[in-house]
């Protein structure tokens, strides 16, 4: 029976970790996969726990010189020492300040730049003791966590970029090229402390997502009614918790007393406040803003929407995008080879006299230094995490880098129409007086023959009359009519309310009145008539209102980049095209049940390709499962969106999907260059080894400005 455990591990930065990890620990009996989220230092481990324990796989991992702890216990883990901390920093600085003294004092010694640059030869330009010391002692800093590495490669025949590394100071030193050495052993370390601090970066954006929850909650005791303050992991369920003006709420919970607005740009990413009254539900990390409430909690700290969508970030991770893939599989032999070539530059022209072996044997470590597949790994992990945590600030939850490569790529889109392209809440469009009736007094008939009712359009019809404050009062002997309205008596005359049929079964229905409701109807209108024992009393017209952003959203998906925007409804014909017109989606398909609506999205899938379907994330799941790619709209507080879609929209603006495919395709972008300005650098620096035109400090000097850059221009994605 396999289980999955996962560690923290301390020390995962790079690539080279993971390969060491795969080999060590992926290799043992009763391991059986391995997943690594480099960017939180993160390993899972799948394995049988009859062949290997849980302390085997962490003395497995301490043995490479990193460090595992289980991934609960990695706050605990996480305190380090000021050596800890700083040490990485320090002995780097401390390299860089020798290879300048020793610089500055060859410099002094002999009074010649050119010669502290060691270009000049001959035993008059020799260097002095005091300058290799130093160089030695920059040398020894600068390789202080790298050499430890180096000799595990290399008693385990596993070259690494450490290897590498330790291989050409080692040979730069032989050559008696004691500044180079320094300068490569100092370069590498900084290029080492700025991956460990870009991967930091990475690491605290999420963590501010986490800081976003207060630790503690104010609650009143069950038993005896004091109000305790304690962390938010032991308020039991159902406290009610207390919330001052400008505080964060600290769980979801349902207000149970007070009134106020509430910010929830954390999670829905619009700073718009809500109105909270008792009633309404209200989450973890946003901010009360000007009155005093209380709720009650209805979910454990662990299981919060805001908790969910930090996990959903950390594990969407662990879910690598298609370019990343690419580059993984690449750097497999792209190290092996350019150690191959770098033996060959170094043996084969000699043998062949073309030059004298300690010319190529440099040039070979040239190769060696500019093989360094630092830049080129970390491209893409830094994008994709900036890309993922600027998602989750903006209310747009992505479930891993192959979904925020996929958005880019998307052509076609499909929507749902209830909830999606409109509120999903039938409400009244038009009051159509008859037969000298007056719009107040056919809507407080109407009310009074609805407030027996539960339907959607009853209920509709009653709001429209409460906000035009009409004076509800039941209608006495109320009697309901099955599948057509009902009928009762108000004050002392009946009056009965109902559908078009049913107006029509009546004999009530004039020419006039026949012409006005199937005009309403052609518009994508219920029609509703009132009527007495005499005449139709009026019409009034229901419908599910278009949402007054669904126009500016289907032109902005044109402007992304979208060709056709479909809509699909299990609604008739006349509602489809009166929605079409009011959106401008391109096309529609209507009386769809659920299962047509599967069969229409793989149709669009077998012809387009990438094809994303938007909906509500329960009723359209299946729907959402067809698609290239499924959208859930409204997520906050909504679990089954959270879990059914590729990608969630925490608000029900329909805005974001277009921001989503412009953010997408930025990333996208953001990764090819960071991938081909990695692999040209290195192949011109490889070029210039071959021809003599590069040392090992440029080498390294290049190498670092590349990694440094691809990774600054990844973080930008933050700011996104």
């Amino acid at each position: 029976m396999s289980e999955v455990i996962q560690y923290r591990v301390r020390g995962l930065d790079c690539s080279e970790e993971v390969a060491i990890l795969q080999r060590e620990v992926g290799r043992r009996d009763g391991v059986m996969d391995l997943e690594f989220d480099v960017v939180q230092g993160r390993m899972s481990v799948e394995f049988n726990r009859d062949t290997i324990t849980p302390d085997q796989i962490v003395s497995a991992v301490n043995a490479t010189g990193m460090k595992a702890v289980p991934w609960e216990q990695r706050a605990s883990a996480s305190q380090q020492s000021r050596w800890q901390q700083h040490g990485r920093a320090v002995m780097t600085a401390t390299s860089g300040l020798l290879l300048a003294s020793g610089f500055v004092v060859h410099w002094l010694t002999h009074g010649d730049l050119l010669d502290a640059l060691a270009v000049k030869e001959g035993p008059e330009h020799a260097m002095p003791t005091m300058v290799m010391l130093l160089y030695l002692c920059a040398v020894v800093t600068g390789g202080w966590y790298v050499f430890p590495k180096a000799i595990y490669a290399a008693r385990r025949l596993q070259p690494d970029m450490n290897l590498l590394m330790v291989i050409a100071v080692a040979g730069a030193i032989t050559l008696g090229e004691w500044f180079e050495a320094a300068t490569v052993a100092f370069l590498f370390a900084l290029s080492l402390l700025l991956e460990h601090w870009s991967v930091n970066r990475a690491r605290n954006a999420i963590r501010a997502l986490m800081d976003l929850t207060p630790t503690t909650a104010r609650y009143i005791c069950p038993h005896d009614g004091d109000i305790r303050q304690k962390p938010v992991e032991q308020v039991p369920m159902g406290a009610t918790v207390i919330v001052r003006p400008g505080e964060k709420i600290p769980l979801d919970g349902e207000v149970t007393k007070g009134e106020s607005t509430v910010n929830q740009a954390a999670i829905t990413g619009e700073s718009m406040p809500v109105s909270k009254s008792p009633g309404d539900e209200v989450f973890a990390g946003t901010i009360n803003e000007d009155g005093a409430m209380e709720f009650r909690s209805t979910k454990a700290a662990d299981d919060t929407t805001l908790a969910r969508i930090i996990h959903m970030v950390q594990e969407a991770q662990s879910r690598r995008a298609p370019a990343q893939q690419w580059v993984d599989r690449f750097a497999r032999w792209y190290t092996p080879a350019m150690m191959l070539l770098a033996v060959a530059l170094a043996v084969l022209p000699p043998l062949l006299g073309l030059g004298a072996w300690s010319l190529w044997g440099y040039r070979g470590l040239v190769i060696l230094v500019i093989a360094c597949p630092c830049a080129l790994v970390i491209s893409t992990p830094v994008s994709i995490v900036s890309a993922l945590t600027s998602a989750a600030r903006h209310g747009v939850l992505v479930k891993g880098g192959v979904y925020m490569e996929a958005a880019g790529r998307l052509r076609v889109l499909a929507m749902d129409k209830t909830g999606t392209l409109t509120h999903g809440q039938p409400e009244v469009q038009q009051v159509v007086p008859l037969n000298g009736h007056t719009p107040e007094e056919l809507l407080e008939r109407a009310a009074a023959l609805e407030a027996h009712s539960e339907h959607p359009l009853a209920r509709a019809v009653l709001r429209k009359a409460e906000g035009q404050g009409v004076s509800i009062v039941a209608a006495q002997s109320y009697r309901a009519i099955r599948g057509k309205g009902g009928e009762g008596e108000i004050d002392g005359r009946l009056f009965w309310i109902g559908s078009h049929r049913m107006m029509h079964d009546r004999g009530q229905e004039t020419p006039q009145v026949h012409d006005r409701a199937v005009a309403l109807e052609d518009a994508g209108h219920t029609v509703v008539a009132i009527g007495n024992d005499q005449h139709v009393c009026g019409l009034i017209s229901i419908a599910d209102r278009v949402r007054e952003d669904a126009p500016e959203a289907v032109r902005l998906l044109r402007s992304a980049g979208i060709r056709k925007v479909v809509m699909l409804t299990g609604d008739n014909e006349g509602t489809a095209k009166a929605v079409t017109a009011a959106t401008g989606v391109d096309e529609y398909r209507a009386q769809l049940l659920p299962e047509d609506k599967v069969k229409a999205v793989e149709a669009l899938v077998a012809e387009h390709g990438h094809v994303a379907m938007v909906g509500d994330g329960i009723n359209d799941a299946p729907a959402l499962a067809a698609a290239s790619m499924g959208i859930a709209m409204g997520g906050m507080g909504t679990d089954a969106a959270i879990e059914t879609a590729d990608i969630a929209l925490m608000s029900d603006d329909l805005l974001k999907v277009s921001w989503l495919i412009r953010h997408s395709r930025r990333t996208l972008r953001n990764i090819k260059t960071n991938i081909a300005f990695a692999l040209g650098l290195k192949f011109l620096f490889i070029v210039l080894a071959v021809l003599g035109l590069a040392s090992l400090w440029m080498a390294i000097a290049a190498d670092t400005g590349a990694t440094l850059l691809v990774v600054f221009n990844g973080l930008r994605l933050l700011r996104d």
